[in-house]
């Protein structure tokens, strides 16, 4: 078997308010959960239990999720700051310096 080659550079990763997508997607998963639970004994009479606990799950995997982007985006903004201080002190070469 020949050993797999991409045929194009991969394309640069979609940014955009992650941070708020991912806290909207657990609060979504913790309103279903609580809409669900007044209902439980409905869905354990039809063995359908896993409902109610995909959405707690949802919601406790969420949390971390939030954790998560809010630590990469941190990470991110330390080096781009690090990255601008950087280059103010070693300016490229050919470029003005000073007044």
């Amino acid at each position: 078997m020949a050993k797999w080659t991409p045929r194009h550079e991969a394309p640069e990763p979609l940014e955009g308010p992650i941070v708020a997508t991912i806290t909207g997607g657990t609060i979504l998963w913790f309103v279903m959960f609580l809409a669900q639970v007044p209902f439980y004994s409905w869905f354990a009479d039809r063995d359908l239990t896993w409902w109610v606990w995909t959405c707690l799950a949802g919601a406790g995997l969420g949390l971390i999720g939030i954790w998560y982007v809010r630590s990469r985006e941190a990470a991110l903004e330390r080096a781009r700051t690090s990255d601008a201080a950087g280059s103010a002190e070693h300016p490229e070469p050919g470029t003005p310096s000073g007044p």
